[in-house]
């Protein structure tokens, strides 16, 4: 990851804000880091909060009055080329319930271009640059707008393309974290287990209705601050891919699918030679047979036929990079990465607590605790791979296991940014700084 930026985007007052005081905040820049500061003041009612000062570490300011199209020219748009070079670039929404994340990430006015949420502007964006490439693209070449959407509550993942498929995240033998869903078994002993899936889509309408397909998906709760808050979070990954590579990626599914009865008897054999080239004595203790022969040519020829079936599974991977490598366009592979974090649940004063405890049942309270404890590990690891250390705590939470790939295979030409979303109202103050001080931490690990 070559960078870190964070902004800022204070939404409107809402009505039923309308009788609470906005506060008190000021905003100063810094030239030298081209970075803001921010000031807030608390309110008169809050007698025991105290002023708060930023760092210098926010890369802008958006106020009330800016649109979801100002914020993907300022924030989405300058990232365009290096998608288009094959980097990831990752967008996170970050804030308490109510703030605005969803309005950023996603939208809710599908009819407006400017309305549109940051994913559906980029992809928006991203079709003009296509449609030019395609031109005079071979069948096999077309370039496509590849969807993935699924969304995280505690461990599991929900495949929101695919019914709300339950998916499993896994860290595998290759070091890599998978999310797949539940396992098949098919003829002759296969067992697939199929990953998220993608939708293909080669124009912005069939990307707009998959998109809203999938939200419509989306799981909702009780927070502290409104009932229909997402209490998930929320991933959209949106990936330049031909059918080709696609077709190549479903190929290592098939040939992993084919490995596993096979590999299962290599096990299995090997198991049941070794125990029966040892005998129990009366004492406990294990000792070789010595009325039995380790059938040795039958395990290595088990292991024989599991290293064929392994050589195929390598093969097909292999043909991916292929595809990618030998492709025209260098775009290939390129992704952009919008999370939608559920929103964070920091509760200071009695009030809020007790409010928080009436509204909420003992499993979303749980779910609260998790939420926060993904929040904290996902700043962690940004702050971590800012600042360049040896070791990046991915396997903090399952939140950061899924996001790993996206920040690894980023590069140094991928950039991260955060979207801090904030409420002006009084009320809000103790959340609003906290969602600042997240931000502060971040942003200054990221200018160091």
């Amino acid at each position: 990851m070559a960078s870190i930026k964070v902004f800022t985007r204070w939404r409107p007052t809402l009505p039923s804000e309308a009788s609470a005081s906005e506060i008190t905040r000021t905003q100063s820049s810094n030239p030298t880091k081209n970075t803001f500061t921010i000031t807030l003041t608390p309110p008169a009612s809050q007698k025991l909060s105290r002023p708060w000062k930023s760092d210098s570490a926010f890369t802008g300011i958006f106020n009330a009055d800016d649109s979801n199209r100002t914020v993907f020219e300022h924030v989405v748009a300058p990232t365009l080329p290096r998608v288009l070079s094959g980097h990831n670039c990752n967008f996170f929404a970050y804030g308490h319930s109510g703030s605005g994340k969803s309005h950023t990430i996603v939208g809710y006015d599908f009819e407006r271009p400017d309305e549109f949420g940051l994913c559906l502007s980029a992809a928006k964006a991203l079709f003009e640059h296509l449609d030019q490439l395609n031109k005079n693209a071979q069948e096999n070449e077309t370039l496509l707008l590849g969807l993935r959407m699924y969304e995280l509550r505690k461990n599991i993942a929900f495949d929101l393309l695919n019914g709300r498929c339950k998916c499993h995240i896994r860290e595998g033998a290759d070091g890599k974290t998978h999310v797949r869903g539940e396992t098949e078994t098919l003829a002759d002993g296969k067992v697939r287990v199929r990953p998220i899936v993608t939708k293909p889509c080669l124009t912005f309408d069939e990307f707009h209705a998959q998109l809203l397909a999938g939200i419509q998906s989306r799981a909702t709760g009780t927070s502290t601050i409104h009932d229909q808050s997402s209490r998930t979070h929320a991933v959209f990954e949106v990936e330049i891919v031909t059918r080709e590579l696609l077709d190549a990626r479903d190929a290592v599914v098939e040939r992993q699918s084919e490995l596993v009865p096979v590999g299962k008897r290599a096990t299995d054999i090997y198991i049941e030679e070794s125990s029966k080239a040892v005998i129990q004595m009366p004492d406990g203790k294990y000792v070789p047979n010595p009325d039995y022969q380790v059938n040795q040519t039958a395990i290595d020829e088990a292991e024989a036929k599991k290293a064929e079936y392994e050589a195929r599974v390598h093969e097909a991977e292999e043909y991916v990079t292929e595809v990618i490598r030998s492709c025209p366009h260098v775009c290939l592979g390129g992704k952009m990465v919008f999370v939608d974090l559920a929103g964070s649940e920091f509760c200071h004063d009695k009030g809020s607590v007790s409010s928080m405890r009436m509204k909420q049942t003992p499993q979303e309270q749980q779910e609260s605790r998790q939420i926060n404890t993904d929040l904290l590990a996902l700043k962690e690891v940004i702050r971590a791979m800012a600042r360049k250390q040896a070791r990046i705590p991915f396997r903090s939470s399952p939140l950061t296991m899924v996001l790993r790939e996206h920040f690894v295979s980023g590069g140094d030409g991928g950039v991260s940014t955060m979207i801090l979303t904030t409420s002006p109202s009084s009320e809000q103050y103790n959340a609003t700084i906290d969602t600042l001080k997240y931000g502060n931490l971040i942003g200054m690990a990221g200018v160091r």
